[in-house]
């Protein structure tokens, strides 16, 4: 989660304007407010005027090109049913280019920071991944074993993932499938757990 406090300090508290939010997904009290640096940047953020959260965050990097966009999950299928109202393209920014759509929100307030500080930023888009305990113990031995570091390995599965499916080799029905065999398996280790015998605890004399 963003609040306005991060969004603020990101931007080092050079704001340059702000006003209504036109579209109704995130609200009537959603506002925009945004810092801009001629042939450098432009920033802004959509907020709740009431308790200062941020519904979104919209960055454009002038100097490198590239067009760096954060919504918060809870929001983002609103904002595809009004975009679709209104006949727009929501992956769209300016002049027919497209975002890079961030998933992380320290993704976009580290972008936004470098930037704004003209220093260089990681140009790489962090992915969420979730593991069960056994899994994370698991990779973190894999990696050990191969001397890399557990964010290498699994940006290494990553990478080796999309290029799967880029040949066509893993299609979306695949991933599916993975999924659901997952969850099953994870329903039956619940059901041995729970049919698993308990020891007695020994009461004292």
């Amino acid at each position: 989660m963003i609040l306005l406090k991060n969004y603020l300090e990101a931007i080092e508290y050079k704001i340059t304007d702000g006003t209504d939010y036109g579209w109704q997904c995130y609200g009537s009290n959603a506002r925009y407010l945004d810092s801009y640096k001629e042939d450098q940047y432009s920033v802004g953020a959509i907020f709740d005027s009431q308790d200062q959260f941020v519904y979104a965050i919209e960055l454009w990097d002038y100097q490198n090109n590239r067009e760096y966009r954060w919504q918060h999950p809870d929001y983002k299928q609103a904002f595809l049913n009004e975009a679709k109202e209104r006949e727009i393209d929501p992956t769209e920014s300016l002049d027919n280019s497209k975002f890079i759509d961030l998933e992380v929100a320290d993704d976009i307030l580290e972008k936004i920071s470098s930037i704004v500080a003209g220093e260089e930023y990681d140009t790489r888009v962090k992915v969420p991944v979730n593991f069960t305990d056994e899994e994370l113990l698991t990779y973190m031995k894999m990696a050990h074993e191969r001397d890399i570091t557990f964010n290498q390995l699994v940006e290494e599965a990553l990478r080796h993932a999309i290029a799967e499916v880029e040949t066509g080799q893993l299609t979306k029905e695949d991933a599916q499938n993975w999924l659901e065999e997952k969850k099953l398996r994870e329903e039956l280790d619940n059901i041995y757990l729970d049919d698993k015998p308990k020891k007695k605890s020994k009461k004292k004399k």
